[in-house]
């Protein structure tokens, strides 16, 4: 199937193709992504090192975490972040209580989430936690903008038979529900999958744009930070 066929749900109709101007797009994107990565790795090397040096001094523990995620057309990708968490984060049963480990199973998410250091509330309240992501999008895994990059089986349950339509686009660093909300546009509303979903059906430029000035805003007003 042609890489800039955008697939549809059943009850969207039959898959549509899109043309020069979605071509064009998808080009202008890419370059965007690959000169705005390269002038902030190279403007902002100094405060990756502060961050490098704060999160290994604050419990002696990785600095990076890595996390494996989808990428569009179900390509398999990992994801880096400056770490939040304590280590053995991941063994969820033994850092949850029933209660956490249940909404975490609902949303792939916690409130006020214990795992989380001190320092990781600040890189997370800042998004600085975000900041290796930039090294993504100058390979070409993801892109500054798109839907959140998602786990395998998040996808799968959350999504069902829109998971293509999702996957037929790159996932991205910022996006429509993180720019509208984020933690208060919840999946078991869901909000987050209309939200998602109508990135992939409306993505251009325009869109791009406006989700950059949102996202900006958000930073600052922290909305739905968690």
């Amino acid at each position: 199937m042609d890489k800039n066929t955008v697939l549809q749900s059943s009850e969207s109709g039959p898959v549509k193709r899109r043309g020069a101007g979605y071509k064009l797009y998808l080009f202008i994107k890419r370059a965007f992504d690959i000169v705005s990565s390269s002038i902030v790795i190279v403007l902002l090397s100094w405060l990756y090192l502060i961050l490098a040096i704060a999160v290994k001094c604050s419990d002696g523990g990785p600095v990076f975490y890595r996390h494996p995620r989808v990428g569009k057309n179900g390509k398999d990708i990992y994801i880096a972040k400056f770490r939040s968490m304590r280590v053995n984060a991941d063994q969820l049963e033994l850092q949850l209580t029933p209660e956490q480990l249940r909404q975490y199973r609902e949303e792939y998410k916690i409130d006020n989430d214990p795992r989380i250091t001190k320092l990781g509330k600040f890189l997370r309240r800042t998004s600085l936690d975000e900041l290796p992501n930039i090294f993504s999008i100058f390979k070409g895994d993801i892109s500054v903008i798109g839907p959140r990059p998602l786990m395998r089986e998040e996808a799968e349950s959350k999504y069902g038979k829109d998971m293509q339509k999702l996957l037929s686009v790159k996932p991205g660093m910022i996006g429509w529900w993180a720019a509208n909300g984020r933690s208060n546009c919840t999946y078991e509303s869901g909000e987050r999958q209309k939200l998602e979903l109508y990135y992939v059906d409306h993505c251009s430029i325009g869109l791009d744009i406006k989700i950059i000035f949102k996202t900006i805003v958000g930073v600052f007003r922290r909305t739905g930070a968690k």
